[in-house]
């Protein structure tokens, strides 16, 4: 059993990694005992380095999961299956058929003793969904473009809806516990994570409900790039 006075990052192994040419964070995760782990949204170009760094730390990959399916992801899953055998995920309203799982709304990856629990967060693109993980009292969330810290994804092209997104966000991240840790798909000011209550108190993009069916505006800043 795991220690209830256990810190999350005491007994479970988390890595935070860049890739500056689109500011995308890519997350490893693991289990300490178990030496299996998870990568949240894998980068092409940084295939390498995560390959490396798995064998650095002795971890098992058994799985890949992509937030979502988008133009500025160009995702390292199938190259790290095809050079260690992990089985792909991707949310179930992707449309994509090369995944070894679809996953739906609810549904629970494990590795080791840990777990992220699906949440389709669409909006963004249809296909978003954020990774929720539950260690006794503290939760972390991992939000893809869903949310960003003090914005979130355009939503102008590509399936994207700010009513849908904005839906989204608040039934299926701003639900959850104001202390959750908070942390996104993208970031181009230098922060590395939030939290749901600060995100209820300091995100304006997604404080004023939005009408059906808007008129999304182009990007004005940095933070809603993709």
């Amino acid at each position: 059993m795991v220690p209830t006075t256990a810190h999350w990052t005491d007994i479970m192994i988390f890595r935070q990694l860049f890739e500056p040419e689109t500011s995308t964070y890519t997350y490893l995760l693991g289990d300490e005992a178990s030496r299996e782990a998870i990568i949240i949204d894998p980068v092409l170009e940084n295939v390498e380095r995560d390959i490396l760094l798995l064998t650095e730390l002795g971890l098992t990959l058994t799985h890949t999961i992509d937030t979502h399916v988008h133009a500025d992801h160009v995702t390292g899953a199938d190259e790290l299956r095809r050079c260690l055998g992990v089985k792909t995920v991707i949310s179930s309203d992707s449309g994509v058929q090369c995944a070894d799982i679809n996953a739906t709304h609810g549904q629970v990856i494990s590795f080791g003793v840990h777990q992220v629990e699906v949440r389709l967060t669409p909006g963004h693109t249809s296909s978003c969904m954020s990774l929720v993980s539950r260690h006794d009292n503290e939760t972390i969330v991992f939000t893809g473009d869903a949310l960003l810290i003090r914005g979130c994804g355009r939503t102008d092209f590509q399936q994207g809806s700010a009513a849908v997104l904005y839906q989204s966000v608040h039934q299926q991240i701003y639900s959850l516990p104001d202390t959750t840790k908070v942390y996104p798909g993208h970031d181009y000011n230098g922060c590395t994570m939030s939290t749901v209550g600060e995100e209820k108190a300091h995100n304006r993009r997604l404080s004023i409900q939005i009408p059906q069916n808007p008129k999304t505006p182009q990007p004005h800043n940095p933070r809603d790039k993709f």
